[in-house]
């Protein structure tokens, strides 16, 4: 005699739960190439296929060390940090270096742990040219917010207190918020893309209505009016190619 609930002899066995089937369809459908393209590359190279964001984590850790010495601090500050003070020279002088200079009044680990993931994926997607000008786009999006929303002034949603040009500058989460969006355009996860977006926005809204919020915010616009030149720009490009299994990383 079979066991109770399972299919005897010539039954059908019990269909699962449709709405498990179709949130697994959903799962595949947002999440399913960019996984498949992350696994390819990770049991095929393993730790090869990410060696910009590994020298990122490096970097970011040694940022980390230093500029918590007494000896190091003041030197991380003028090679990395920017605040709306200075001279935009200045500024876009340090803006490179400054994605991996790390909050000093947050934990490391969650920077280290948003920089391995974040970067790595948008590596083995995207590439490393594409990595590394997306994370500077969106840096970049956030210094130059902060000039224009203390000129603005506080009397506008969009603006900053003077007191803001003494901030320093979000380091690489304003990267790592980029990154997550312009791959989830590329690989056309649009629910994933539309939720960091939303995130940001609620993040300021409600959250963290302060200098690194706002930069949040400019960081995912930037990157999406990238995203839509990119799409401008590569027309004659099957958009879905990298979707389908043997066409590798998109470039």
């Amino acid at each position: 005699m079979s066991k109770a609930g399972a299919a005897g002899p010539g039954e059908m066995p019990a269909p699962g739960r449709p709405e498990l089937s179709g949130l697994r369809r959903a799962a595949g459908a947002e999440w399913g190439p960019l996984l498949r393209t992350v696994r390819s590359s990770l049991v095929t190279a393993r730790l090869r296929a990410i060696p910009v964001t590994l020298t990122a984590v490096s970097l970011t850790l040694v940022f980390q060390f230093v500029q918590n010495q007494d000896w190091g601090y003041r030197t991380v500050q003028d090679i990395g940090a920017v605040q709306a003070w200075e001279h935009l020279w200045v500024a876009l002088l340090r803006t490179p270096l400054s994605l991996f200079v790390p909050a000093l009044d947050l934990p490391v680990w969650g920077a280290l742990a948003q920089i391995l993931v974040v970067f790595g994926i948008a590596e083995i997607c995207v590439g490393w040219r594409q990595t590394l000008l997306v994370a500077y786009v969106a840096t970049l999006a956030g210094t130059m917010y902060a000039r224009i929303g203390i000129w603005i002034g506080p009397v506008s949603p969009i603006g900053l207190p003077d007191s803001d040009k003494y901030v320093i500058d979000t380091g690489p989460s304003a990267a790592v918020v980029g990154l997550a969006v312009f791959v989830c355009w590329r690989y056309r996860a649009w629910f994933t893309c539309a939720a960091v977006a939303v995130a940001m926005v609620v993040e300021v809204v409600s959250i963290k209505n302060n200098l690194a919020g706002k930069e949040h915010v400019a960081a995912v616009l930037a990157v999406l009016v990238l995203s839509a030149l990119w799409e401008v720009w590569r027309p004659g490009e099957p958009r879905d190619a990298w979707r389908v299994s043997g066409w590798g990383r998109p470039r």
